[in-house]
């Protein structure tokens, strides 16, 4: 197995591993150690159907069958289907993940998640160039940067996040074919505070666990200040020195870290340009200090 770093000091690209097959424990300890340092891994080559995503995504934690799944894979509810195609009835075949905004899966819940696992089977592309890129915001240097007054001023605090402001957002969005979230979907996904400093589960450092697309406000705060303190925060992580932004292509399986970074998957394609990418969420399920030592 080669890692190679991107320049950008986010993300790397892992080669010499064919993810098909079981990982071996050295390969394990590996890719996850590099996880927790480089946040975004691109394993570029790959060729795996619904049932070798899953196994190598549950390699790294319980796999989560979301709450409000639309298309999956048969046989594998844990395997989503994110895309813009449709059928020969003219029904779509998967959900649109573009346009969502900057969040982190899964801060919405209790139960958080480590990672995600994306497999692209179809890249829209114009005019030779991949387009719908999916791009991140690296949380431990984010955290690291932040005046010692702010610091001082989040450690301890919890912000309440919540499933349904993004689910919301997305279903105003032209196209979108999301309905509301039934009484059912709403309470299994009731609004859950989230610490806003987190020790990272593999690196051990401090991170930024806070997000436009889910956090509400700051509990126990006044709504005026927490309304200040979480816009400082969103400018804060939006520099550009945070920002990496990975270029699909087909074959691609793009592993990343749902603590330490956010991600924004990019809305600029049409229906006439097919996408369609295979998708497990990894919780944070493992003693994974442990597993990486």
């Amino acid at each position: 197995m080669q890692i190679t770093p991107n320049n950008a000091g986010l993300g790397a690209r892992v080669e010499g591993i064919d993810l098909a097959r079981p990982l071996s424990p050295e390969d394990f300890r590996t890719v996850l150690r590099a996880l927790g340092q480089y946040g975004v891994l691109c394993f570029p080559g790959q060729d795996l159907d619904a049932a070798a995503v899953s196994a190598f995504g549950a390699r790294f934690g319980e796999l989560e069958v979301n709450v409000a799944n639309l298309f999956h894979a048969p046989g594998h509810p844990e395997v989503m289907h994110l895309s813009n195609m449709k059928d020969a009835a003219g029904k779509p075949i998967g959900l649109s993940d573009a346009g969502q905004g900057w969040h982190t899966d899964m801060s919405y819940s209790k139960e958080i998640a480590l990672a995600n696992v994306l497999h692209a089977k179809r890249v829209p592309r114009r005019n030779g160039k991949a387009v719908g890129c999916t791009q991140f915001r690296n949380m431990h240097a984010a955290y690291d940067d932040l005046p010692a007054e702010v610091k001082q001023r989040i450690e301890g605090r919890s912000a309440i996040h919540d499933f349904a402001k993004f689910w919301d957002m997305m279903r105003i969005r032209p196209g979108s074919i999301r309905g509301p979230l039934t009484p059912e979907q709403r309470a299994k996904k009731p609004p859950v505070p989230q610490p806003m400093v987190r020790v990272h589960p593999i690196t051990g450092r401090k991170v930024l666990y806070c997000n436009s697309g889910y956090a509400m406000f700051v509990e126990g705060m006044d709504r005026a200040e927490s309304d200040a303190l979480l816009d400082y925060l969103f400018r804060h992580q939006a520099q550009e020195k945070y920002f990496y932004e990975h270029e699909w292509n087909e074959g691609d399986v793009l592993m990343w870290d749902n603590i330490g970074t956010l991600h924004n998957a990019v809305a600029d394609y049409g229906p006439d340009e097919p996408r369609f990418i295979l998708r497990v969420q990894v919780m944070a399920s493992l003693d994974y200090a442990a597993l990486a030592a």
